[in-house]
């Protein structure tokens, strides 16, 4: 089981990369999300899935039992769950702004910065 959670897992890891490498805005916007959840997945599981004894300290002792799920990797997923929906949502605004002001979201049509050339074009001119 533990091989078929890392397949998965690497699956969209690949899935997200893939994705986020394309030159077309929505299709990194996709791969953000798709790689966020992958992370997610591998804190998850660095935290014990099949355990099931909760994370809590009873009364009368010091530490967890043993076969106890660990909370910090909880905890992790759910920072990460909101600073990867900051981040979707960020890249998502950057899209729309983008499809506003060019009018498209393809990467090779975004042409403006280099047609205006480099500001240190008379520095590489002198010797």
């Amino acid at each position: 089981m533990t091989l078929a959670y890392a397949l998965a897992i690497a699956v969209l890891a690949a899935c997200g990369v893939h994705m986020m490498l394309s030159r077309h805005a929505v299709r990194i916007l996709f791969g953000v999300a798709v790689l966020s959840a992958a992370v997610n997945l591998v804190i998850f599981y660095a935290g014990r899935i099949a355990s099931d004894v909760p994370p809590v300290i009873l009364g009368g002792q010091d530490a967890l039992a043993s076969s106890a799920a660990n909370p910090l990797p909880q905890a992790l997923i759910l920072t990460a769950i909101v600073i990867g929906f900051a981040l979707v949502s960020f890249v998502a605004a950057l899209a729309l702004r983008l499809w506003r002001s060019v009018g498209t979201l393809d990467g090779r049509e975004l042409g403006d910065a280099e047609r205006l050339g480099t500001p240190f074009a008379d520095r590489e001119r002198r010797p």
